[in-house]
């Protein structure tokens, strides 16, 4: 095999006084052995090195200079990746940029159990995907925003995946939260880990932490919301385009204040193992809202302002606002509620009685099944 095509920089070797022709024979004959170990890396090649050279010089496919043998045999694997570098690139193999790997190792870790009863204000945040069956193209994601020790939820549509997006819509979801924003938890997704959110974050003073890869229940607070108040109301079919963003938007916002103000959660208190079985400890059911009222850590101007703005809440306008919000986005989106289901089952029984009932009964089925 000819190995003459490639390349190998002589500038160091000649400022250093060093043998030229000793290292381009070395370096020759290590691409020769990568070559014939079907281009493995270098700790792969390392351990197959002293068997590959033995086997190649028995049967007289390689001559090697004992000197040249000795020096390659005597190469860690971290040498033998730098010396193929230029190869592996003239061969189409580029360098992977390992920026976003610094920019991660750069943000804390946090786990599920480092929280210690946090202050309200450090929230968990996520990205739930509207993608439908198929992840291709361009599709809405809801930003979910959970707060640790209260459980208030905040949720805004992004009309797509990008960062100074993601950042403008959480600088508009911090207006909505009754209490300062003081740390923000998210997981590894490239959206999270820029640069981007970063100095916002450290411009607003947030503590800006992540969980650890692939470890979901370090984020067991707003996953536990993907299920319960955003796939509950919209949710597994595929969005997309401005209409379906600002439909979506509409959702939330009347949906907002009746899961912060009327829907009962219970808290996570403590848990205990008993040999295989975990004993978990639960707190009362509360709200939200309840539980920022109750907590010594609040201020008394946010208790304040909570309570003028309970008081003209009811139960049935939240339900009755969510709901409309709802036949919106179901006859515009094809959001799959009740109300579309119902539909659907309408219309077929009014198309089977088309077919078997005369055209005046027909037309009183039609007027029962409307009104009901």
């Amino acid at each position: 095999m000819r190995c003459d095509y490639f390349e190998v920089r002589k500038t160091h070797a000649q400022a250093d006084g060093r043998d030229v022709e000793s290292i381009m024979r070395q370096n020759n004959a290590l691409v020769l052995l990568w070559e014939l170990s079907d281009r493995i890396c270098g700790k792969r090649l390392k351990a197959l090195m002293p068997a590959l050279i033995e086997a190649m010089e028995r049967h007289g496919h390689l001559d090697l200079a004992p000197e040249i043998r000795d020096k390659l045999l005597a190469m860690s694997a971290a040498t033998i990746d730098r010396a193929l570098v230029r190869v592996r690139e003239e061969l189409g193999r580029k360098r992977r940029r390992h920026a976003t790997h610094s920019l991660r190792r750069s943000v804390p870790i946090r786990t599920s159990a480092d929280w210690n009863d946090p202050a309200p204000g450090f929230v968990e945040a996520d990205l739930v995907a509207h993608s439908g069956p198929s992840a291709r193209g361009s599709f809405i994601q809801t930003l979910v925003l959970t707060d640790i020790a209260t459980g208030w939820t905040e949720c805004a549509p992004l009309i797509v995946r990008e960062q100074t997006l993601l950042s403008t819509v959480l600088m508009e979801l911090r207006k909505q939260l009754p209490f300062a924003l003081l740390g923000l938890d998210t997981d590894n997704d490239t959206v999270f880990m820029n640069e981007t959110l970063k100095a916002y974050c450290e411009a607003a003073n947030i503590v800006f932490t992540r969980c650890r890869p692939y470890r979901k229940n370090d984020q067991a607070f707003v996953e536990q919301k993907n299920g319960a108040v955003v796939r509950r109301m919209v949710g597994y079919r595929r969005f997309e385009g401005l209409e379906a963003a600002k439909l979506l938007a509409e959702l939330y916002r009347s949906a907002r204040l009746f899961v912060n103000f009327f829907q009962p959660s219970f808290k996570l208190i403590a848990k205990q193992r008993d040999g295989a079985r975990v004993r978990k400890t639960y707190s009362a059911p509360a709200t939200p809202h309840q539980r920022l009222a109750a907590d010594a850590r609040t201020p008394d101007a946010v208790r304040t302002q909570l309570q003028e703005k309970s008081m003209p809440l009811s139960t049935r306008s939240r339900c009755c606002a969510i709901s409309a919000a709802r036949r919106n986005a179901s006859w515009r989106l094809r959001i799959p509620s009740q109300s579309s289901i119902l539909l659907r089952h309408r219309n077929r029984l009014i198309s089977f009685l088309q077919v078997c009932e005369p055209p005046g009964r027909t037309e009183l089925c039609d007027q029962r099944i409307g009104q009901s």
